[in-house]
Parts: C-alpha cells; structure tokens; sequence
C-alpha cells in the first residue's frame, strides 16, 4: 500500500521493517527482487535507493500505477523491469525477464497486499466509500465485471457469503437482502446510494463505533472484483518456487484471509515432513524454508499515528535454505 509520489505521498508501510529483512539476501553480485504490487513504487524506490546493485521486477495489473510508478522510478534505468501482470503470472515473468538478463531465481519477493492509496484516492476508480462515484473498483480498468455488476447480479445468498467471507461483516444477510430488493426498482451504478443502503441496514447502535459502516462491504466487492484471495492463492507458491537458495519472501497483508493463507503457506515450507517422533531429520528431509518472523509482526503505534493504513497490516517472511 503505498502513496501518491506526489509531495503528499504516503510512506510505504513498514518500510524499515521490509528492506532489513531483504537485505541479508541481496548482498551477492547483481540480487533481483520482484516487487509484486509494485503500486506507485514506494517500497520499490526505497530497495533499489538502499541497495546499489539490485535490479527489481515490479508486477502491476493496474497500468495507470504503472505508469506513475515508470516516472517515479525512472532516475534508476535499467535497474528496473517493469511488468503489466497479475502477480499469480510471476513464474511466466521472472522466467521471461530472466531468459534476458541471464538469471534462472530472484532474491526476494515482496507481497504487499490490498488497495493501494492511488486507487483509494481517485475518486472515479469507485473504491473508496468517502466519495461518490460509478461502482467500478477493477484493479485493472476495463478488464472483467465491475462492483455494480456483483451488485446487480448476484443472488441474495452469494452477496451475503461474499460480505461476511470477506468483510467480516456481521449483517451480510441484511444488506444482501437490502441490495436485491432496491436492485429491483434500479440498478446500482453509484456508491454514494450503496453508501446509504448499508448505513440504513445495520442497527443504530453498531454505527456508533468502528468507522464508515460501509467499509467492510466496499472490502468484500474489491476482493470479489479482483479474486484477490484467488490470485493470491496461486501467486505465493509461485513466488516460494522462484527464489534461490538464501532468497527471501516477504508479505504485507492487510485481511485475515490473507494473512491465513499466508501463514499456512509458510507453515508448509518451513516444517519437515518427518514424523515428531524420529530423534533425527535425515538429509534431504530438512524443510526447504525457514520462517524469519515470530509469527505475524504488526505496525507500531506512532507508525499507525502517521500513517492509519497500517493499522491493519501483518507481516510474515520466509528463507529459502535449501534447493
């Protein structure tokens, strides 16, 4: 999740945090790292100004962040690669690019999962619940249905399942109830009228606390649009295949889903599959990673102060010790 590069621009989250953690895997000659969501480019500008001979792949699907994130990094040259993907095509992209620039692995990769601030920002992308605007939210523009298509379409169930999945929403039911029966006399095309659908389907006493009550669905339509768990679920393994021995992965996710699959991924890779009771691993067995985080890390306070998007982040990495 990072910011405009604009001079307001938002620190990418747990910055310091993320470069100290790839920086034991990029100390041999010519390291490669592959900036999934590379976004604006935040976290990107920060590893390649760190490090003097890294060369980074950024993987974007949304071409407008692509674009600022080109200007922004474009004092480095050829030191970056610039990607338009969806982050579960990384083995297709690293090979392609690697097939070029004569390296077979990566040195690190680096997940930062969600929405990021630009898309947040620009009122007319229809992610954010604070303004009102066309019920789009495709992380890229023009390619597959939009919020109001969910909207419009689903059955009350699948919209219910969808807004507690991914929402944690606890009155799915009633505004996938809600949706369907105002879809009847209109069809959804604003957020501001999804805005007001929401608020007025959840009891008075839960809309005193916790912030813009439509926050959790306007959650769960992103993740729908995107498949975001989908890609997600097909991009981590593909990122633990593609690093070499002392290579690292490091994830930023924002939602429990997230957060779960990335843990129980790990967890796989960093556990020997010999049985608790043999006194000994024998060689071969060992487990292929090493988990480098005691669990998942979260932002400080007076990082969340500055930066309130980080209020929700959890931080896991792996090594890869083994070939």
């Amino acid at each position: 999740m990072t910011g405009s590069s604009g001079g307001a621009s938002h620190v990418p989250v747990l910055l310091e945090r993320v470069l100290d953690l790839l920086a034991p895997s990029l100390t041999h000659e010519r390291p490669v790292v592959v900036d999934a969501t590379l976004g604006l480019g935040g976290h990107s500008e920060a590893m390649l100004t760190r490090f003097d001979d890294l060369h980074v792949i950024g993987i974007d699907r949304d071409s407008e962040a692509l674009a600022q994130a080109g200007r922004r990094l474009e004092p480095f040259g050829e030191r970056i690669t610039l990607v338009h993907a969806v982050y579960d095509e990384m083995a297709d992209v690293v090979r392609g690019v690697g097939t070029r620039a004569g390296f077979e692995a990566v040195s690190g990769v680096l997940f930062d999962l969600g929405v990021s601030s630009m898309q947040l920002d620009r009122t007319e992308r229809g992610f954010s619940y604070a303004h009102d605007a066309p019920l789009d939210m495709r992380m890229n523009p023009g390619e597959g249905p939009t919020a109001a298509d969910v909207l419009n379409t689903y059955a009350a169930a699948d919209l219910a399942r969808l807004l507690f999945e991914y929402g944690d929403e606890r009155f799915a039911r009633r505004i996938a109830a809600a949706v369907v029966a105002a879809r009847a006399d209109e069809p959804f095309t604003s957020s501001a009228r999804l805005v007001d659908l929401v608020r007025s389907s959840i009891p008075a006493a839960a809309r005193r606390t916790g912030g813009n009550p439509a926050k959790r669905t306007f959650q769960a339509l992103r993740i729908e649009v995107n498949d975001e768990l989908g890609g997600y679920k097909r991009a981590l393994p593909a990122a633990l295949r593609v690093v070499e021995p002392g290579g690292r992965v490091v994830v930023l996710a924002y939602h429990s889903l997230e957060d779960r699959l990335t843990k129980r991924a790990f967890a796989k890779v960093t556990t020997s599959d010999v049985p608790r009771d043999v006194p000994f691993v024998p060689e071969g067995r060992e487990p292929a990673f090493r988990l480098l985080t005691r669990g998942a890390e979260r932002a400080s306070d007076d990082e969340v102060a500055a930066n309130p998007r980080a209020r929700s982040v959890r931080l896991r990495a792996v090594e890869r010790i083994a070939a």
